[in-house]
């Protein structure tokens, strides 16, 4: 007979906009209609957390006070309102873009980009988060897991889905890619790159320890761009042709600008990183319109195609997203999980609640 089910629990929350969040200790939600509650195993920290625990511009942007954060998260169905379409017992995980399925975007399969989104962990139409002993979800939002991955790697099933978004749409197969930015999501996509059939995959960045986990997770080539010049470094690796693929994981406003001058006429670029100022591109006259390139933004997956994508990846053994965890926290101890990403020495740091 399972346990029974506490009154209380623990959870992040952000209720203003001074930096850090508040350890809290609250009601057990209720789940009605089509939600589930669930009890969360495993909550993996993003790069958005940090600007919502420092409450900067972008914040203001993605977020709504009060919320919990988290939106990285798997654990298990432990409770389902009358017309839940899960059932008690079901692993479970996240998509974090909550869809209305009415508007333009969501008749044309393109949920993750819902005009009328919601947003897990961020305050948009819902209030609840991963960074909590217990979760309220709807389950259409939930994936229920098909294999025996384990919590740890479905929690990094989200991050793992933008990085394969973003290099099924450059469609790598024999191709030389170009990874800029050597953080989850990099490194995430160099090792889809590789598993889609990619040539030889170049990352870069400018921390040497995220570099060489790069080369663990299979990276061809590394280069660290504060002590090389980065195009010079692309021109002589590919005899001055430039690179037919990259994917722009930094948002750094003078990474964009100087990328498109590495491109080969008719090349591909995606760009998922955020960019926290304006972008200005100084030759796009040249490096942009007169070499016919492709350009493709990510935000977000598919639904659900990516994540069963993902997923198998993961349990065939093609794609290990374990290495990428550098960190493991109590939830209790999250003012020092955000001291040590603060740092630039952790790749990705978990909570466990």
């Amino acid at each position: 007979m399972a346990d029974p089910l506490p009154r209380k629990m623990e959870a992040l929350m952000k209720t203003s906009e001074k930096e850090s969040f508040e350890l809290k200790t609250l009601d057990l939600p209720e789940p009605v209609g089509d939600e589930a509650l669930i009890k969360v195993e495993v909550v993996s920290l993003c790069g958005s957390d940090i600007n919502l625990y420092k409450w900067n511009e972008i914040a203001k942007i993605i977020a709504n006070i009060p919320f919990t954060p988290g939106h990285e998260c798997a654990g298990t169905v432990v409770k389902c309102g009358p017309s839940s379409t899960v059932i008690i017992g079901q692993r479970v995980t996240v998509e974090n873009h909550f869809f209305c399925g009415h508007c333009y975007q969501c008749k044309h399969g393109l949920q993750g980009i819902c005009k009328n989104m919601g947003q897990y962990g961020h305050g948009n139409k819902t209030i609840y988060g991963g960074c909590s002993q217990y979760s309220i979800v709807p389950s259409k939002y939930l994936y229920c897991l098909k294999t025996n991955i384990s919590f740890l790697e479905a929690t990094l099933l989200e991050p793992l889905g933008v990085s394969h978004q973003a290099i099924e749409s450059l469609e790598v197969q024999n191709e030389d890619v170009l990874i800029i930015g050597c953080g989850a999501i990099g490194i995430l996509a160099t090792s889809v790159a590789k598993a889609l059939g990619a040539n030889r995959v170049i990352c870069t960045d400018i921390v040497d320890e995220r570099l060489q986990l790069a080369k663990k997770m299979g990276a061809d080539v590394i280069v660290n761009s504060s002590n090389q010049d980065l195009k010079n470094f692309i021109m002589n690796l590919t005899n001055d042709d430039g690179i037919n693929r990259i994917c722009e994981c930094t948002g750094s406003p003078i990474m964009v600008n100087s990328m498109f001058g590495m491109l080969r006429k008719g090349g591909h670029v995606v760009m998922v990183g955020l960019p926290k100022e304006p972008i200005h591109i100084e030759n796009a006259t040249r490096d942009i319109v007169f070499k016919s390139l492709t350009l493709k933004t990510v935000h977000g997956r598919r639904i659900f195609h990516t994540w069963e994508c993902c997923e198998m990846l993961v349990f065939s053994g093609q794609v290990d997203v374990k290495p990428l965890v550098t960190h493991k926290f109590p939830m209790r101890e999250f003012e020092e999980a955000f001291k040590t990403i603060f740092s630039g020495k952790c790749v990705k740091a978990i909570l466990e609640p």
